[in-house]
């Protein structure tokens, strides 16, 4: 990336002093795109593990409707490893998000656009951008998300790196929204209806959205031992 852009980017990360926080990556690449709203989602092996960051409520809601249905431009993003561009979510192209795309125009995003976090051959996750309407993104907002997104990258990369094995960096679990329950429920599932873990968070998530649940209020119930999925509980 041009050196300038790359500058530009830091000092504004930094522009507060020493005491850096992972929600000024959201801001300022909300700042420096001149989107509405920005959100950090980290990944692995193709499904969302959490939310590092968002700027707004709006963002925040994108992120956790991604969470919960398993689709949407962060999703897409890092699976294909590409910028996956949707500059109209009510009368889009193609539509290829059928549950996220409703819900995320009940939220006040006309567009949104996801940015793949890659640091060499290391996916980690990805940057979602929204913007409350509709238009897609010029050469520059292009090339500064780019930018912002592969900053991101390194830094949530340099940050996990102090970080004992199998645990989140206490900068990133600070101000970030990863629900370990979930993970827990979905073990629990598999266990009871004898299936992969890949499998069971499938039907937790379909779950929550047919009953229109949180995903975390939903997984809760059943580590909490209320709510099971197999014939001793609801019928799957």
């Amino acid at each position: 990336m041009p050196e300038r852009r790359r500058n530009r980017i830091l000092s504004l990360l930094f522009d507060r002093g020493a005491n850096f926080e992972t929600t000024r990556l959201c801001e300022v690449c909300a700042e420096v795109t001149s989107m509405s709203g920005a959100g950090i989602m980290l990944m692995f092996e193709d499904a969302p593990q959490g939310t590092v960051c968002t700027t707004n409520e709006v963002s925040s809601q994108l992120e956790q409707l991604q969470y919960t249905l398993g689709e949407g431009p962060c999703v897409d993003a890092y699976r294909e490893d590409r910028p996956v561009l949707e500059p109209n979510l009510v009368h889009p192209e193609t539509l290829r998000w059928v549950a996220f795309t409703e819900a995320a125009v009940n939220t006040g995003a006309q567009a949104v656009f996801g940015f793949p976090l890659q640091v060499g051959a290391v996916r980690l996750g990805a940057l979602n951008l929204y913007r409350d309407s509709p238009g897609a993104l010029d050469e520059e907002q292009y090339a500064n998300a780019l930018a912002a997104s592969a900053i991101v990258a390194q830094a949530v990369l340099v940050l996990q790196a102090k970080a004992p094995n199998g645990m989140l960096a206490q900068e990133l679990e600070r101000s970030s929204d990863f629900q370990y329950v979930v993970h827990q429920a979905a073990g629990m599932i598999a266990v009871q209806l004898s299936v992969n873990v890949t499998e069971a968070m499938i039907r937790l998530r379909a779950f929550a959205f047919g009953n229109e649940r949180r995903l975390s209020q939903v997984a809760a119930e059943v580590v909490d031992r209320t709510l099971r999925f197999d014939s001793a509980g609801l019928d799957t």
